[in-house]
């Protein structure tokens, strides 16, 4: 079990990014990524998105549930890669939980939409790398490196698995 320090800490560094890209294996054995929006809960070790029934996802899912989110916020110099077990739920009370008119672009017929599901993922596994350091930081030691011709050492930041 996830302490609820290693839970808050990737929480914080996930709850400002707009979008993670959902992989998952295809029939084939292939690895498929697509963006998907966040939501804006708190998390909990349980991630939440919608989808729609009819797509390529919700079969992969069906077939392999195990599933990878990255998410990337490079302004902050924040980067999170979760693993997870997958399922599709035709759950219309988290859905109108999580409706967001944005959503009405996929979902015409809104939260009541025949084709709108939930997607959740229970979160098995995560790794971070977070540098406090500003990407000017960044920049200035890679410029550095380049010109003197050594390794570029990134700055201090912190690293980890949960």
């Amino acid at each position: 079990m996830h302490s609820e320090a290693e839970v808050a800490k990737v929480g914080d560094l996930i709850k400002d990014i707009q979008f993670a890209m959902l992989t998952t294996r295809t029939a084939d054995g292939t690895l498929h990524s697509r963006p998907m929006a966040t939501q804006q809960k708190e998390f909990d070790g349980t991630l939440w998105f919608l989808t729609g029934e009819r797509t390529h996802k919700t079969d992969e899912i069906a077939q392999s549930p195990e599933v990878n989110l990255a998410y990337a916020n490079p302004e902050d110099q924040a980067y999170v890669s979760v693993s997870g077990r997958a399922v599709v739920l035709d759950d219309r009370e988290k859905a109108r939980e999580l409706w967001n008119p944005f959503y009405r672009a996929w979902f015409p017929g809104g939260v009541d939409d025949p084709d709108l599901r939930v997607l959740r993922v229970d979160v098995t596994a995560a790794e971070y790398w977070d540098s406090p350091s500003s990407t000017l930081v960044h920049l200035i030691g890679f410029a550095k490196a380049v010109a003197t011709g050594e390794r570029y050492q990134a700055g201090k930041g912190e690293h980890g698995t949960i």
